[in-house]
């Protein structure tokens, strides 16, 4: 819970209410593959297609023919398999109706076992022989066109085209009478190519339907801990232009518990973000400060933005002995008595991201309370306003973060104890701001908070752009085939 909590009392919202209806078809989180994240996924997805395609047997091949002098032979190709595949060059595409994958100049080894027998009318006696061939298969191209779109709420990979083109074929037979070769190229060279498109083409029908699966079954909710998930799910079109693809996402913290409330946010500007569109960078996120308006305000709501402090730096300042000097009347009432103090937000903290900065005011109550035996006795409270302004940075996935003491104020809410005199409490509230409370937020804003992004993949020299309502992270990624075992999002 902490990480969260302590996180989210710097990033929160301009928005008080809280406890309303989810605006589950907007979207708060957007994410952008440019053309060169699609450049990396194609290398990826064409990589996976080659491994797959490796030892892959294609069908027997067998066919009767009439070879001069020799006559009527029959002849048989067993064990075609492929052994090696290589592709010169690919690229990817997206267009308006999709995105385009082409592989060309590809090049593709078989290994076979052949067959051959006839009888003549000079030997009545059945001949045959077998043996082996290597076929390389010569300039082919394989084209790919991928439709994506939103399917209430997954994403929906649709195959809209698939096709292989072979344009060379040379064999190389081993043993075997002279005539063989060239009755084998005029038998079978159409056949082996049409036999390779139509492997090659089904294999990479079956990876797509594989790959549409794996995204359909990407849970629509991220446990954050047990109290609050992060809605994951898909709105909108997917954004399609000639150098990126777009996704929208929820985005907002939801309750775990039926019994927390859900809050209502907005955007302030409905254009979709395209800060990294022109980015040398391979992916764009965008998050919006309604993202962290809702987790505020969940945790608010669930009563978790109170917390007492029992040590500090200085503990002679949980003592009323070392407030003698400062509220004397504290101590003569209380002497030498330990005490509390009791920090709670009186409303979910504001904060405004700009172009400069990030910057919030945490509104909260510090209560003083008196240890006297077993009892804990309330003597005073401090309305606070704490201004201060913060950093954004990525560490692996997760978006964390540092802040500052810019300043703040205080005044008397409440007293047992009769009159503060405020401008003798101040030192001592600024150095419990700075000594407690900002290293104890501090510690857990360098954990900071998962960003939506597929086990697997991790950020890579992300830059962050700090905008109106916005925090964008443009980032390169890397991929780990090991780390790509379960169908969800990184925690």
């Amino acid at each position: 819970m902490a990480p969260f909590i302590v996180f989210l009392l710097l990033f929160s919202s301009l928005v008080h209410g809280h406890a309303q209806i989810e605006p589950k078809n907007e979207a708060f989180i957007s994410l952008l593959v440019t053309q060169n994240g699609l450049d990396f996924v194609k290398e990826l997805l064409v990589k996976k297609a080659v491994s797959s395609i490796i030892s892959l047997r294609l069908r027997d091949i067998e066919k009767g023919a009439n070879i001069p002098v020799v006559g009527n032979v029959y002849m048989s190709l067993s064990n075609i398999t492929i052994y090696e595949i290589d592709v010169a060059s690919s690229i990817v595409k997206p267009g308006e109706t999709g995105v385009s994958i082409v592989a060309s100049g590809v090049t593709c080894n078989l290994s076979m076992n052949w067959y051959y027998s006839y009888t003549t009318w000079l030997v009545p006696v059945r001949i045959s022989d077998r043996g082996s061939a290597e076929v390389q298969v010569e300039v082919m191209q394989v084209d790919l066109i991928l439709g994506l779109e939103n399917q209430e709420g997954s994403l929906k990979l649709k195959l809209e085209d698939c096709s292989s083109y072979v344009k060379d074929i040379s064999i190389k037979l081993d043993g075997g009478a002279s005539w063989l070769y060239q009755g084998v190229v005029d038998a079978f060279e159409e056949q082996i190519g049409s036999a390779v498109e139509n492997a090659i083409t089904k294999k990479l029908k079956e990876g797509i339907s594989k790959l549409d699966m794996y995204l359909g079954s990407l849970p629509k909710e991220v446990p954050v801990d047990d109290h609050a998930s992060l809605n994951v799910t898909f709105v909108d079109n997917v954004l399609l232009s000639n150098s990126s693809v777009g996704f929208e996402t929820n985005g907002l913290f939801i309750g775990r518990n039926a019994s927390v409330p859900i809050p209502n946010f907005h955007h302030k500007n409905s254009e979709f973000p395209v800060s990294c569109a022109y980015s040398s960078k391979m992916l764009g996120i965008t998050v919006d400060e309604a993202v962290f308006n809702s987790a505020s305000g969940l945790y608010y709501d669930a009563k978790f933005m109170h917390w007492i402090v029992d040590k500090i730096p200085d503990q002679s300042l949980l003592n009323t002995a070392g407030w003698r000097f400062i509220v004397p009347q504290l101590y003569r009432k209380y002497p030498n008595h330990d005490m509390n103090l009791n920090i709670s937000l009186s409303s979910p903290p504001i904060v405004e991201i700009s172009n400069l900065k990030a910057g919030a005011d945490v509104f909260a109550d510090l209560t003083i309370d008196v240890l006297e035996k077993r009892e804990v006795i309330p003597v005073a409270c401090i309305s606070l306003v704490i201004r201060a302004s913060g950093s954004v940075k990525i560490n692996g996935n997760n978006l964390v973060g540092a802040m500052k003491l810019d300043d703040f104020s205080m005044s008397l809410k409440w007293s047992t104890i009769g009159n503060l005199r405020m401008y003798l409490v101040q030192p001592v509230v600024w150095t419990l701001i700075e000594t407690v409370f900002l290293p104890y937020a501090n510690s857990h804003l360098s954990k900071g908070f998962p960003l939506p992004i597929i086990h697997g993949f991790t950020l890579q020299e992300a830059e962050i752009i700090l905008s109106d309502s916005r925090v964008t992270v443009c980032s390169d990624v890397s991929f780990s085939e090991s780390n790509f075992s379960s169908n969800s999002f990184s925690r």
